[in-house]
């Protein structure tokens, strides 16, 4: 499979792989699309803080918001880096989902270190130096 000089589509299966499989040019455009809508409405960034992020001109980012074109390598490389909604929409569709479930996890595990670091400073903070939690001598 070669890729086209110009444009931003996957060139178009030629039979070996069907229209329902993920990862050809439709699924690609569609699901980065439905990500960065989806993390629109949850907040998420504007056409405009996409466009200063990847570069691409506005009218660009409103075509991959729209579903009808796909950001190239670089964009989706930016995408990827700014957008975990991006991120894990490529990983799926690369089959490697089980790499975003992997830096959540890890993620929640630096927070409940977070935590568990300022509960002891608390603890710590009883007035006696001790670290007992108790105000009185030992």
């Amino acid at each position: 499979m070669s890729f086209p000089k110009k444009g931003k589509f996957f060139p178009p299966s030629r039979g070996d792989a069907g229209a329902d499989e993920p990862g050809t040019s439709g699924d690609f455009v569609e699901e980065v699309g439905s990500a960065l809508r989806r993390a629109r409405r949850n907040g998420g960034p504007s056409v405009k803080q996409v466009a200063i992020w990847t570069g691409a001109s506005e009218k660009t980012v409103k075509n991959w918001f729209a579903g009808r074109y796909g950001p190239n390598g670089s964009h989706l490389v930016e995408l990827a880096r700014h957008s975990d909604d991006v991120l894990g929409v490529f990983l799926a569709m690369a089959g490697r989902e089980h790499l975003m479930a992997a830096m959540k996890l890890e993620a929640s595990a630096d927070a409940i270190a977070d935590l568990l670091a300022a509960v002891r400073r608390l603890g710590d903070g009883d007035g006696d130096g001790d670290g007992d939690g108790g105000g009185g001598e030992t």
